[in-house]
């Protein structure tokens, strides 16, 4: 995917598989942070993972796991199938190199913006299901959270936070996206 005559589509795979996997080891991670955030009794950590593990087992950890992936393949081939993509445009509209930090930066500030409008209805599901309570199921999985939060709020709802999710994915892209071309030019690669 790394090749210069790769095509987008395997981009938009390698992105995907990298994304994936990071997710599944992660996820217990995620549930913990979620519960944490959302902790209104100001209880530890410690007692939060005892109550997961007490009420749910090891597979607490992992609830939301399938989101959470399908999540993750979004976002990692949504960035780097656009942030390719557009850097071959910008490279063909403006005559600038597609090692030009203008091109880069132009063309994460828009993969930022595309991983926002993929990535947030799997955001909002993501959360509700590992904001459930560790000794309830509000949720049987993806397909019922899905339905019900479009039932409750309709379609849009799944958008719902956009602007704060752009704005920490516009950033966050940007400067992830510049500091891999900066490295790979430093050491020698072609860049993505």
């Amino acid at each position: 995917a790394g090749g210069p005559d790769a095509g987008i589509g395997m981009k938009f795979l390698a992105g995907a598989l990298t994304g994936g996997f990071g997710s599944i080891l992660g996820n217990p991670f995620d549930v913990l942070k979620t519960l944490a955030q959302t902790n209104t009794k100001g209880e530890g950590l410690g007692l939060l993972v005892g109550n997961l593990y007490r009420d749910q087992g090891m597979g607490g950890f992992y609830r939301g796991v399938q989101v959470n992936i399908m999540r993750a393949c979004v976002l990692n081939a949504t960035k780097m199938g656009v942030y390719d993509a557009t850097k071959g445009f910008v490279t063909e509209q403006t005559g600038w190199g597609r090692k030009d930090i203008k091109t880069s930066f132009s063309a994460a500030f828009v993969a930022g913006f595309f991983m926002t409008l993929t990535v947030s209805p799997w955001d909002m599901i993501r959360t509700k299901l590992m904001n459930q309570p560790t000794d309830a199921k509000l949720y049987d999985g993806f397909a019922d959270c899905a339905a019900k939060t479009i039932k409750e709020g309709g379609v849009l709802s799944l958008w719902r936070g956009f602007i704060p999710i752009w704005a920490r994915f516009a950033p966050q892209a940007t400067l992830q996206l510049l500091t891999i071309e900066m490295i790979y030019n430093q050491m020698g690669y072609s860049g993505i």
